[in-house]
């Protein structure tokens, strides 16, 4: 079923798909008319600006399948596949301008610019900055990354078409044949704009760190249950804009009973999933720093507190019964994650040898 998010995006994809086909007719008429490579190629790059829109079109609706057995969290990620061919198109289109620039310049000939070419270049930047400030502002409101790359594109094409109608004017007013150079520059920024797209699409397919305001908000919003001391070890996977899963463990009082413990966390799945739209798993930490582990847990802030590698320490418990104490680290990525914690129990045992202790090295993913 497609939702109103898709609909919204594929409606955004057919304004461009029309508009850029307009683009592509006339700058192809103009370009030929005048013997300009650059006004051809900026035609190419608005056609490739149009297939791109169909694309998005296709991803968005192989995004919209329900979730099956083989991808139980949906399709949404088809989307970021989506960006990941757009961003080879531009690619591709970056590397046939660059060839035919440099032939260009190779083997010059002079275009023919006239009065009309300027009015047609001109009004293609004005139509690309519409289109582009369209894309992006649909883009964020959909959370579309196909639509934000989009309108990325077609801010760089704007600024092409300035570099044309630069080429067309040192052409009519000094007879300065700068056709090819203009060219070879077009293919240059299009070719970063490809490379940015690309990176900004790959990321969340690898699984890039999110938002850190985003896990502040998380952690600060299940903090403020009354029963839980505080939120830690928040991961956050992205399975496409609305599908978003995560685990994080909340520290309470070890007085609490099972049945306390279930009421807490379904209330915090629930609330999560209804303000964050996040499918949220919660472990538990049983908080215990009185009694005879209390100067342990004061002897570990200090020796973590004077270890610059280490940036938090969380999940402190202490186990009577078998004299073993646990608690995780957080560990910069620059550091050694083991020599860290062989240090930091190393400094423990010299103060309290009788314990054992289970440390659990946690990633740094979120602030």
């Amino acid at each position: 079923m497609v939702s109103e998010r898709d609909k919204g995006i594929i409606r955004a994809s057919i304004v461009g798909i029309a508009g850029n086909l307009v683009l592509t007719a006339f700058k192809l008429l103009v370009g030929v008319m005048a013997s300009s490579i650059a006004i051809i190629l900026d035609g190419v790059n608005n056609a490739t600006d149009a297939l791109s829109s169909l694309i998005t079109i296709a991803g968005t609706k192989l995004a919209a399948r329900r979730a099956d057995r083989a991808h139980p969290f949906g399709y949404g990620r088809v989307e970021y596949v989506t960006s990941v061919a757009i961003a080879l198109i531009i690619l591709g289109a970056g590397v046939i301008s660059m060839r035919e620039s440099v032939l260009k310049i190779i083997s010059p000939a002079d275009p023919d610019y006239r009065m009309v070419t300027l009015v047609v270049i001109i009004a293609s930047i004005a139509a690309k900055v519409i289109i582009g400030l369209y894309f992006r502002r649909r883009g964020s409101q959909l959370r579309s990354e196909a639509l934000r790359a989009s309108g990325i594109d077609s801010d760089y094409d704007a600024v092409l078409s300035a570099g044309t109608l630069v080429a067309a004017l040192a052409m009519m007013l000094w007879k300065v044949n700068i056709d090819g150079i203009v060219g070879a520059i077009i293919s240059l920024f299009v070719l970063k704009a490809g490379f940015d797209i690309l990176r900004d699409a790959v990321n969340p397919i690898i699984g890039c760190r999110e938002s850190d305001e985003l896990g502040r908000q998380l952690k600060s919003h299940i903090a403020s249950y009354p029963e839980v001391k505080d939120a830690y070890d928040l991961i956050l996977d992205d399975f496409g804009p609305n599908v978003m899963v995560g685990s994080v463990h909340i520290e309470v009082p070890d007085a609490m009973t099972a049945c306390d413990i279930d009421r807490l966390t379904r209330a915090i799945v629930k609330d999560v999933a209804e303000k964050f739209n996040v499918i949220l798993t919660v472990g538990i930490y049983a908080q215990n720093t009185t009694g005879a582990f209390a100067p342990v847990c004061e002897e570990l802030r200090r020796i973590v507190a004077a270890h610059p590698s280490v940036l938090q320490m969380h999940g402190f418990y202490g186990d009577e019964k078998t004299n073993t104490v646990c608690f995780d680290l957080v560990i910069d990525f620059g550091a050694d994650a083991q020599s860290v914690r062989d240090d930091v129990v190393g400094a423990l045992k010299v103060a309290y040898p009788r314990f054992s202790y289970n440390v659990t090295i946690d990633t740094d993913c979120l602030d």
